[in-house]
C-alpha cells in the first residue's frame, strides 16, 4: 500500500493502480482491506464482504497482481504478452465495475460512495481495466520503468522531468545506491 496505511511502503507511488497492486502484494485480508482504502479504490466506511474482506479475495487479488506483474515485465523486456496472463486480465476486466454515486458528506460537500457494497469481481475489474489501459496506451507504456536499485523489483511510471528517474524512491533505493557508491569510494581512498 503506497498511499497510506502501511508505513513500510508508503513512500512509493508507482503512478497507476495496477502497478500499486504489484508493489503492495497484500498477503492477508487486513492488508488487502487497508490497500483498497489506501489507494482510494473504496471510500472510507465502505462495507467489504460483510465482516470485512473475505480471505478468498486475497487469493484473487494475488492472482491478478501476479498476472499484471508478468505482463508488465514482458513489456519492459520487449517480449510478447503471455496468453494465459493476458486472457486472465481480459476476463477479469470484463466484469462490471463498482457503481459510484455522489452523496452529501459531513462538511456538506459531496463525497463518493458505492450504491451497494462492491464485490470482489467489481474491484478486481477496476484494477484490471487500469492495467488494460496502461498496456494499450503507447504513451503511458513508454513511461514504464523498473527500479534500478539492487534487488528491487518495483515497477513505476517515470513522469519525472526529463524522464530520468532511476529508482522507485530516491529516499530509499536511491539512498542505498549512494551509500554503496560512497563506501566503495571510501574503501578505494583508504588503500
Amino acid at each position: 500500500m503506497t498511499r497510506g496505511g502501511d508505513e513500510r511502503v508508503r513512500w512509493f507511488d508507482p503512478g497507476r493502480l495496477c502497478l500499486d497492486l504489484m508493489a503492495a502484494r497484500p498477503a492477508d485480508a487486513a492488508r488487502l482491506a487497508q490497500w483498497l482504502l489506501a489507494v482510494g479504490l473504496v471510500p472510507p466506511g465502505t462495507p467489504l464482504g460483510g465482516d470485512g474482506v473475505p480471505e478468498e479475495w486475497v487469493a484473487r487479488f494475488g492472482e491478478l497482481g501476479r498476472s499484471v506483474d508478468r505482463l508488465m515485465r514482458e513489456v519492459l523486456d520487449g517480449s510478447p504478452a503471455r496468453g494465459d496472463d493476458l486472457d486472465r486480465l481480459n476476463a477479469v476486466a470484463a466484469a462490471p465495475p463498482p457503481a459510484p454515486r455522489a452523496v452529501p458528506g459531513e462538511g456538506g460537500g459531496l463525497v463518493r460512495a458505492w450504491g451497494s457494497p462492491p464485490g470482489c469481481a467489481a474491484l478486481l475489474a477496476a484494477v484490471a481495466r487500469d492495467a488494460v489501459e496502461l498496456l494499450t496506451d503507447p504513451s503511458a507504456r513508454a513511461l514504464l520503468r523498473q527500479c534500478e536499485g539492487a534487488g528491487c523489483r518495483r515497477v513505476y511510471l517515470d513522469t519525472s522531468r526529463g524522464r530520468r528517474r532511476r529508482w522507485c524512491s530516491s529516499a530509499v533505493c536511491g539512498n542505498r545506491q549512494r551509500v554503496a557508491r560512497h563506501r566503495v569510494k571510501k574503501n578505494l581512498n583508504a588503500r
